[in-house]
């Protein structure tokens, strides 16, 4: 699923590379203020995870250090998707508990690094409600050059808007032929309606 990384070169790696090009002349530009983006999708299913690892990817390969945080604390895949021990992660660290070595660089993409979900949580909307993760993510965003943000669907219920405004900044995306307009709709005026800038809206067609 990786392809920016497998096939740096290939027609889908220059969508991602145009995606990144986009974002950075916008609300990720460098005389703005420092923004994590939150991937935002309305169904499971939708492609989301698959989108923000192929940026997070893109962005890595621009020289400048790029973290991928998995906050999707229902049904969490990127440790999967890049082969890391996901044991802890940010549900401990939002959790108070003290663990080292919860950010993993990626061997292969040395600008890259991965902070997985851990343990999935009872309570995640309460774990990214906390002012634990707002200040976590500034901290992120200081260290490190891009934060990209991967969500639950909104159809869990409220934790990728939430997470969306404690991010500053979200991309909206669905899946064509699946995603009802109405629905996508409804989470980007949830977008517009709080602190959060709105990036764009894209739909996947693979």
């Amino acid at each position: 699923e990786l392809i920016t990384a497998i096939d740096p070169f290939g027609e889908q790696a220059e969508t991602f590379r145009d995606i990144r090009s986009q974002l950075l002349m916008g609300v990720m530009a460098p005389d703005q203020p420092r923004r994590a983006l939150a991937v935002l999708s309305p169904n499971v299913g939708d492609g989301k995870t698959f989108f923000a690892a192929n940026l997070a990817v893109a962005f890595s390969q621009l020289g400048g250090r790029t973290l991928l945080v998995d906050a999707d604390m229902r049904t969490p895949r990127l440790h999967a998707l890049f082969g890391v021990p996901n044991h802890s992660g940010l549900s401990s660290v939002l959790a108070g508990r003290a663990e080292t070595d919860v950010v993993h660089q990626m061997p292969a993409l040395p600008s890259l690094y991965l902070l997985p979900v851990g343990t999935v949580p009872p309570n995640p909307l309460e774990l990214v409600q906390r002012t634990a993760f707002g200040l976590l993510l500034h901290e992120l965003c200081t260290k490190f050059d891009h934060v990209i943000v991967d969500t639950p669907a909104a159809s869990h219920g409220a934790d990728a808007r939430v997470l969306a405004a404690k991010c500053g900044a979200a991309l909206v995306m669905g899946r064509r032929g699946t995603t009802r307009m109405d629905v996508l709709q409804t989470l980007v005026n949830h977008v517009t309606k709080s602190h959060a800038k709105l990036a764009g809206v894209m739909i996947n067609e693979h």
